[in-house]
């Protein structure tokens, strides 16, 4: 699916997306990704949401992000306990949803000129 900027003032933010990708400022990538959207996306070597751990929240969480987005893959899935337990201690707000309704959000909250931090897994 194409996703069209609405805003063109930000930096970054999801362009497209699908089975197997993800567009950022119509760059296409095949491997998850962290994206603010004032810095360049980066490779993240997460490939399982379900297996994220305290060490991984701390990674997210060292550019000051006000609120995570992640992207779980096709369908939504809940934290594991170590992660919810480093996220929710942390002050930072999550959400979590499927990756596409992620890109989405992620466009919307970046919008806003919110700090927000879309770590995306491959839908």
């Amino acid at each position: 699916m194409k996703l069209h900027l609405a805003n063109g003032r930000n930096g970054h933010s999801f362009t497209a997306y699908g089975p197997g990708y993800l567009a950022v400022n119509s760059v296409r990538y095949g491997h998850s990704l962290l994206v603010f959207p004032d810095q360049p996306p980066r490779q993240w070597s997460a490939t399982d949401f379900a297996a994220l751990s305290a060490a991984d929240a701390a990674m997210l969480l060292e550019n000051g992000p006000e609120i995570i987005v992640f992207g779980t893959g096709p369908e939504q899935r809940l934290p594991g306990p170590d992660l919810l337990r480093a996220l929710a201690g942390s002050g930072t707000g999550f959400e979590v949803m499927a990756t596409a309704a992620g890109c989405r959000t992620f466009n919307i909250l970046a919008a806003e000129g919110r700090r927000v931090l879309g770590a995306m897994l491959l839908p």
